[in-house]
């Protein structure tokens, strides 16, 4: 087991970051951790890299208690803060020169990690004269210079560019052929894209924790519809497979649906049926987003 976490409880002040937080990461894993500000997300990786401790509860990280063992458990993971704490003055060589004699790594490691993240072309260069992408990639470097067996990547795709994005991506998905990858962002398009599965956390607790493919199975169908006229909540409940109708503002409905059957034809069946047209209908529970949206509201 790469990561282990057992009823970890943080709090601060009288208000608690996480409340009895529980999940376990198998070796080889890309896994999203996802929430809204606030929620703790931060919080838990600061724990899982020891910058800070738990009050209560248990953190195993490649079996190394991050009580007990902090130095172990460092050197076994790969951290990308959410701000990239980089000497901007360095050259990019230089600066991964510099954490390499904190790891006592070789230069023949330096090089093969400035390949592997594409650095090559800009390793001549100071990282102040390096676009936001190209700092993310010494971001990266830096993290995996010691080989770790865990990467925690705490918003690694924030401020990028579509491009940027892509490459960046790119480079998370081919490091995670080898390596465990705990990833936050609020990219909910980057986690459909890299993630095996999906940790989603709201008010320091744990809401969902499953494969990506089995949480966008299970969803509820949910579809906005505006109508041409008012009508009465009541008749809306006619609908077949309706679960729950919340008329949201004027003539437009929220509508839920326990059925994974495309609901919009019953929808256009029921308008023509009441006198009524549909204005507009937009499905909204085919997606991660969505789904974060109903877990965290």
């Amino acid at each position: 087991m790469s990561i282990e976490v057992k009823d970890v409880l943080k709090v601060y002040g009288k208000q608690k970051a996480l409340n009895k937080v529980n999940f376990a990461i198998q070796s080889g894993e890309i896994v999203g951790f996802l929430g809204p500000n606030g929620a703790g997300k931060s919080t838990m990786m600061k724990i899982l890299t020891t910058y800070i401790s738990q009050n209560e509860g248990t953190v195993k990280v490649n079996g190394y208690d991050t009580l007990t063992n902090p130095l172990e458990v460092k050197t076994s993971i790969g951290y990308l803060p959410e701000h990239n704490p980089l000497y901007l003055d360095l050259f990019v060589k230089e600066y991964l020169n510099f954490h390499a004699s904190i790891h006592k790594v070789s230069e023949e490691r330096i090089s093969e990690v400035v390949d592997m993240v594409g650095l090559t072309p800009e390793k001549g260069k100071k990282i102040n004269q390096l676009s936001k992408g190209y700092r993310q990639r010494v971001g990266l470097a830096a993290a995996l210079l010691h080989d770790p067996e865990v990467l925690i990547l705490d918003e690694p795709t924030t401020g990028l560019d579509p491009n940027q994005l892509m490459e960046i991506r790119g480079l998370i998905q081919e490091i995670g052929k080898t390596k465990t990858v705990l990833l936050s962002t609020h990219i909910m398009q980057e986690v459909e894209a890299m993630c095996d599965r999906v940790i989603i956390i709201n008010k320091g607790e744990i809401v969902a924790d499953k494969t990506l493919e089995e949480l966008l199975e299970n969803q509820e169908q949910i579809i906005e519809v505006e109508f041409d006229l008012r009508i009465e909540k009541q008749l809306i409940n006619q609908i077949v497979h309706i679960k729950k109708a919340d008329n949201i503002f004027d003539n437009t409905w929220h509508l839920v649906f326990e059925t994974k059957e495309d609901m919009r034809s019953k929808i256009f069946d029921f308008a023509k049926e009441n006198g009524l047209k549909t204005l507009q209908v937009q499905i909204k529970s085919n997606n991660l987003e969505s789904l974060f949206q109903s877990l965290t509201n």
